[in-house]
């Protein structure tokens, strides 16, 4: 990959890697690093290698690629790192600088621009993705093809995948939200709800349970129709100017209605959206304009915590394990309101697990592109879930709840463990399933 060293400095953000002193705070956080153990697939050595590359001491920019693939991109590093790096903006920017030299084959090509492009943005099409499930399930075809071994034969472990994907909504369900849910009793707030792309189409009944609780708490929720995915994945992916294309399109939206807050319940894309004035720093005329968005964009476990919590109805003794999401943790910084709402349910006892803040190995779709080193970091996780002995594994994010899924059944504990979404559990304890 030949380049401009001087336009390469600009793309790779090369001045922040001078705030990296190269201390190892960061390596018995990173799971790369702990699981593999290569001086490469820890932040320092990747920071390491862009920093080179900027220098031109490396030339090719292809020596990157693997180090940055296996990034989960969990952040963790930032919340140990004494100097404070600003790793996440570094592995987004040599991301898409490798993406934009990189010479793919026309099917792939056609692939990323197919997905990224017009189908993952798409909420006609995120839809056709949902009702389609529903339609798999519900025509037999699901039975048809789990009975005759098919799932096993799927690439990239899509088998595994399958088989814990949550049931899908109807297109009647899909169908119920209203643009305007008003709030139960004495209003509090008026938010707006962000529904996702792949928590709309996979976790549709999580997103209605989100509205009811928010209702209930107070709140007259809006869901606004223009909205878009958040750009997490295209951002992840190095596909930086559709994510900045998919943030302006979410800010424009959302500004038209007069809300106090843009409320989430995802950790992954609430990161994203939290970041949009980073994103988009470069950009004059969008800059102010991304930063009141992010500064008014709260996890609704923050919402539900500032209306008072929920009111929760008596509850059989329950044993619980917190699998905290790592962009909450590590971009929002928020790790005090799930818990306090966990613990607002009676005969509840939390069992904090050891390494609680490490990443599971979901991160996107890194455990299906990267399956081996997802399952390595998952497998550990799970030894210290069990040794919490819950029943109950709590997550805030789409893609833990899944890996937390896969783990239960990868440890054949399917009827002694359960994973659900922290708003299935609030709304099942508030008894408005």
């Amino acid at each position: 990959m030949k380049h401009d060293l001087e336009q390469l400095k600009v793309e790779l953000k090369y001045e922040k890697t001078n705030s990296c002193v190269q201390c190892g705070y960061c390596l018995p956080v990173c799971p790369t690093y702990v699981t593999m153990g290569k001086e490469t697939h820890s932040p320092r050595g990747r920071i390491n290698l862009v920093k080179m590359v900027g220098e031109g001491r490396i030339t090719d920019l292809s020596v990157l690629e693997e180090p940055m693939d296996l990034c989960l991109g969990c952040r963790a590093c930032e919340t140990a790192c004494p100097t404070g790096v600003e790793y996440g903006a570094l592995l987004e920017a040599a991301r898409a600088a490798i993406t934009r030299r990189k010479k793919l084959s026309v099917p792939v090509r056609t692939l990323r621009n197919t997905l990224f492009k017009k189908v993952i943005p798409s909420r006609k099409a995120m839809k056709f993705i949902g009702n389609s499930m529903w339609l798999y399930e519900k025509s037999g075809i699901q039975k048809l093809a789990r009975k005759s071994g098919l799932m096993k034969k799927l690439p990239a472990h899509l088998g595994e995948f399958e088989a814990i994907t949550p049931s899908a909504a109807s297109p009647w369900e899909r169908s119920s939200l209203l643009h305007i849910t008003p709030a139960i009793g004495d209003k509090k707030f008026t938010v707006a709800f962000f529904a996702g792309c792949v928590m709309d189409a996979m976790f549709r009944k999580i997103n209605q349970l989100s509205v009811k609780l928010l209702s209930e708490a107070g709140c007259d929720v809006i869901l606004i129709e223009n909205q878009t995915c958040c750009g997490a994945l295209h951002a992840h992916s190095g596909e930086i100017e559709e994510s900045k294309r998919l943030a302006k399109s979410n800010i424009a939206a959302f500004e038209k209605e007069e809300i106090d807050f843009i409320v989430n319940n995802a950790g992954g894309c609430g990161a994203m959206m939290a970041e949009y004035d980073h994103l988009l720093a470069d950009e004059p005329l969008w800059v102010e304009r991304a930063k009141r968005f992010s500064e008014n964009t709260k996890d609704i476990s923050q919402i539900l915590v500032l209306c008072g919590g929920i009111i929760a109805k008596d509850c059989p003794p329950q044993r619980i394990t917190y699998q905290r999401s790592c962009h909450m943790t590590n971009v929002l910084k928020v790790t005090k309101e799930p818990l306090q709402l966990i613990q607002s349910i009676p005969n509840v006892e939390v069992i904090e697990m050891n390494d609680a803040n490490m990443c599971c190995g979901s991160a996107g779709i890194y455990n299906i592109v990267n399956y081996d080193a997802s399952m390595e970091i998952l497998d550990q996780k799970m030894e210290n879930v069990k040794d919490t002995e819950a029943t109950t594994i709590i997550t805030t994010n789409p893609g833990c709840l899944i890996q937390m899924k896969l783990g239960i059944e990868r440890e054949n504990l399917n009827g002694r463990m359960r994973a659900v979404h922290l708003v299935e559990y609030l709304a099942e304890a508030a008894g408005i399933m």
